[in-house]
């Protein structure tokens, strides 16, 4: 599909007034994005797990008015919120040629985390998601006869011109967002679902995140993603991460976790090394960061446990399992690794199956 497929051409604005409620998750990125062209454009291909419990739940009503402009009022855990207006009047504007609608209605914007929002977990992806699921489900109101896989597809092309990244929170379990060779229908536009053979180990694999550090980035996602433009690596960066995409594809079927987790470790340490080989440089890994991975390695060295690690671009720490040790590897966490959380801070999360519709 092309971005003139989800330009809506023709409707009456013939709902006067009403609300809709979206609950979307977050996600981790397995193998990375890191850079991006023009629009949001991914400059490598990515593919994540959707989680299940860290997700933003938002209601949007919505009223006709009769000015053509962008109208609306944010509400971020019951309060007037100022600080999140840029961003997402950023978004209306962005999305505004494909969803001409949302000038023709004054919003109001209520929406809360089931995540601590200074936590250090993204909230960009979930937010945007849920925002666009709701978005499209006025859209439906208006288009009735529209498909669920054109809803589906239209919210994710949405939710990345809010946040790269908020398009792979829309389906789950593992969903693939930018152009690869051996993803059938992957698009640069929008994330789609794996739909490929997926060994059970992979169906409820768990993901607990270590909250190193629940303060604000020095260098921003969009700042990093800029910096890789004449970034000395990122050429072979991205060849390597359409190199690594396809090995994975094939772990995921036969559920060689040994495989799973070099990749996985590899892709997060990448990610990092990019960062530190930008110019300007910087570093987003805390001390405990370090000390958390050495832990993780030494735990896995000593017991043959198939505990790994993954990272974002932060701070914090993503320690992810299979179920089958999930007794084991909490209690670890629980002993060795929460010394290293701020404020002793986790959060307990495993594989989701992507945005519900609430009413």
């Amino acid at each position: 599909m092309t971005e003139q497929d989800f330009v809506l051409k023709s409707y009456k604005p013939s709902v006067e007034k009403g609300s809709v409620k979206w609950s979307s998750p977050s996600n981790i990125a397995l193998v990375k994005y890191w850079g991006k062209k023009k629009n949001q454009i991914p400059e490598n291909p990515s593919i994540s797990f959707t989680l299940n419990d860290c997700k933003t739940v938002t209601e949007l009503s919505f009223t006709l008015k009769n000015e053509d402009k962008i109208s609306f009022d944010i509400y971020f855990e019951g309060e007037r919120s100022e600080s999140f207006r840029p961003k997402i009047e950023t978004f209306f504007e962005r999305i505004a040629p494909y969803v001409p609608f949302i000038k023709s209605y004054h919003f109001k914007i209520e929406t809360t985390n089931t995540f601590p929002h200074s936590s250090g977990i993204a909230s960009s992806a979930s937010g945007m998601s849920a925002l666009a699921m709701c978005i499209m489900s006025l859209e439906k109101q208006l288009i009735p006869e529209m498909t669920d896989a054109y809803f589906n597809r239209k919210a994710s092309f949405l939710a990345r011109l809010g946040s790269g990244s908020a398009c792979r929170s829309i389906e789950g379990d593992l969903v693939v967002w930018g152009t690869h060779k051996n993803v059938e229908k992957s698009s640069d536009l929008y994330g789609v679902k794996l739909e490929q053979e997926l060994h059970d180990v992979f169906k409820d694999y768990q993901d607990t995140i270590l909250l190193v550090d629940e303060g604000e980035k020095q260098v921003s996602s969009t700042v990093g993603h800029n910096l890789m433009h004449g970034h000395p690596f990122a050429a072979q960066r991205f060849k390597q991460a359409h190199s690594n995409l396809d090995e994975l594809l094939n772990i995921l079927k036969t559920g060689e976790l040994d495989k799973f987790i070099a990749i996985v470790e590899s892709e997060a340490l990448t990610l990092h090394a990019m960062m530190m080989t930008s110019a300007p440089y910087y570093i987003l890994m805390k001390p405990n960061t370090l000390k958390i991975i050495n832990t993780i390695w030494e735990f896995r060295a000593k017991t043959g446990s198939k505990v790994c690690f993954t990272l974002d671009a932060g701070a914090n720490v993503h320690v992810l399992y299979p179920k089958s040790e999930k007794a084991k590897v909490y209690e670890f966490i629980k002993t060795q690794l929460v010394a290293y959380c701020q404020n002793g801070a986790y959060i307990c999360d495993a594989v989701g199956l992507g945005a519900k519709q609430l009413h």
